[in-house]
C-alpha cells in the first residue's frame, strides 16, 4: 500500500504544479494539493519501516490526509456549484474548482483504496 500512497502523492503534487502554472503562478492556494501529495509521498517512505506498528501509524495518518483531502475541496467544489447551478451565476474560479473536484475525486479514490487495503489485511489476520 506504500507504493500506492506514493503514487498518489506524486499525482496530487502534479495537480498543485500543473493549476498552479496554468493559472499564471499567482495563485499560492493551487498549490493546496501539492502540500497534501508531499505529505502522503512523506507517509509512504515512512510506511516501508520494518516496524509493523510504524507502517500501521504512517498509513492511518496517510488515509486520514487523503480523508481530509477529500472533504474539504469537495465540499468547496460543491458549494461553488450548487450556487452557480442553472447558468445563472457562473462559477467565480472555473479552474479553483476543476483543481477542487480532481483533487476530491482521486484523494476519495485513494481513502477507497486504503480503507479495502486494511479490511483485507484484518481479515488475513495480518494486524
Amino acid at each position: 500500500m506504500s507504493r500506492i500512497t506514493f503514487y498518489f502523492g506524486a499525482i496530487l503534487a502534479g495537480v498543485g504544479i500543473f493549476y498552479f502554472l496554468t493559472t499564471g503562478s499567482v495563485h499560492p492556494t493551487s498549490l493546496i494539493p501539492l502540500g497534501f501529495g508531499l505529505a502522503l509521498v512523506v507517509l509512504a517512505k515512512l510506511a516501508t519501516s520494518e516496524d509493523a506498528s510504524k507502517r500501521k501509524l504512517s498509513m492511518h495518518i496517510a488515509v486520514t490526509v487523503g480523508l481530509i483531502g477529500f472533504l474539504f475541496p469537495g465540499f468547496m467544489a460543491a458549494r461553488d456549484l450548487i450556487k452557480s447551478h442553472g447558468g445563472e451565476i457562473p462559477l467565480p474560479h472555473p479552474a479553483a474548482t476543476h483543481e477542487q473536484l480532481t483533487m476530491a475525486l482521486l484523494c476519495l479514490i485513494f481513502v477507497l483504496l486504503c480503507v479495502r487495503s486494511f479490511i483485507t489485511a484484518r481479515r488475513s489476520g495480518a494486524i
